[in-house]
């Protein structure tokens, strides 16, 4: 239970003396109930979520789809939690593109594997490599009872240990995960790592910084241009930092980070339409030391094939920029503004002096009525 954050000193989650349900003497199996993908259909508002345990219990932050030139599902997922995997799950069946209804229960069968990255060429600015995806299957690469699992359903259930099992990369805290519209590229937020360098998490390869507390974007191509391939080749497509206080220096981030651009704990990711990668922070926003001179957390916008990057808003005091969503015609955006004010000094989005912050959703138009963007 350790490896998920149960341990009997912890005080950030007290919910055990008010409801026996979390107490783990009594119930030890409650927490294998958390950390699954549930699935919703908008289409029937009497249907039922569904957990869909096939692709592995861990800290998922969200859940990139796309499909193989078969035409197989394709599920791509970080586990937010510093020293944790990247995941890659392929459906059994086919989807149907005709018959929708007959996709209800694609995830439920399929294989889940897991990322192993090489050392890569150790470029100083934006290093590259190879790697591969292990599968995590019973009776697989070491994952049998011997190693503590008994079947198929321990394996997913203890899916961190499993990718530990087999080698998998341990990564500086995946996050957001998405695929490119244009080329099928697959983009990951690794937000930060203080702990990098430490027992078992080497720096190296796609977490070059030890005490990573900028963060960058991994980037992956999938052999032959297909999801299922098993090798990628992959690269760091910006590497966060701050040049005002560290100029020269790795702490600097990479040569596309500058003094307008420059951010840390890279979070939220999403594509539009036109191929634009846009970028949401959630870090330190205390403009002090290591951090100052950043602002607040914020969202940039930026472009694949140069690796240009610019700012495009800044949020309150407090908050993190996360969630992102476009009208059908990519002129009106849609942001979340979570907990301003988180530690004082913001009522947003009241004006009032006594107001009292809150969470909010931000519509984002352009004056000319133009897409977001272009």
């Amino acid at each position: 239970m350790k490896r998920y954050g149960v341990v009997a000193a912890s005080k950030e989650i007290n919910w055990h003396p008010h409801d026996p349900r979390f107490d783990v003497a009594k119930n030890p199996n409650e927490v294998n109930r958390h950390g699954w993908v549930v699935e919703i259909d908008p289409f029937d508002p009497k249907s039922t979520p569904v957990k869909r345990t096939a692709l592995g219990r861990f800290k998922h932050e969200n859940a990139a789809f796309t499909q193989t030139k078969g035409g197989r599902a394709v599920v791509y997922m970080g586990d937010d939690e510093r020293g944790e995997f990247i995941y890659k799950f392929i459906s059994r069946d086919k989807i149907d593109h005709q018959n929708p209804k007959a996709n209800r229960n694609l995830l439920d069968h399929g294989t889940l594997y897991v990322a192993q990255f090489d050392s890569g060429d150790s470029n100083p600015d934006r290093p590259k490599g190879k790697g591969q995806w292990i599968e995590l299957t019973h009776g697989k690469n070491g994952l049998d009872a011997a190693a503590g699992f008994n079947n198929q359903a321990e394996v997913l259930i203890h899916a961190r240990l499993a990718a530990s099992v087999v080698k998998a990369t341990r990564m500086d805290r995946p996050e957001w995960i998405v695929v490119s519209p244009k080329d099928g590229q697959v983009y990951c937020t690794l937000t930060n790592n203080i702990k990098r360098g430490e027992e078992g998490q080497p720096v190296g390869g796609p977490n070059p910084r030890a005490k990573n507390q900028y963060g960058q974007i991994l980037r992956w191509h999938e052999n032959d241009d297909n999801a299922s391939a098993m090798t990628f080749e992959w690269d760091l497509f910006v590497v966060a930092g701050n040049p005002a206080v560290y100029s020269g220096t790795p702490q600097a981030g990479s040569s596309n980070i500058n003094a307008q651009n420059m951010f840390n704990s890279p979070d939220g990711l999403s594509f539009d339409e036109a191929g634009r990668l846009w970028i949401q922070t959630d870090g330190d926003s205390s403009n002090k030391g290591d951090f100052a001179g950043m602002g607040n957390n914020q969202m940039l916008c930026a472009d694949p094939a140069s690796g240009e990057i610019r700012r495009f808003l800044v949020g309150p005091v407090g908050c993190e920029i996360t969630g992102i969503s476009f009208a059908p015609d990519y002129k009106t955006m849609f942001i979340g503004i979570q907990h301003p004010g988180e530690n004082g000094g913001s009522t947003f989005p009241e004006h009032l002096p006594n107001g009292k912050p809150r969470s909010s959703v931000m519509v984002i138009t352009r004056e000319d009525g133009g897409v977001i963007g272009a």
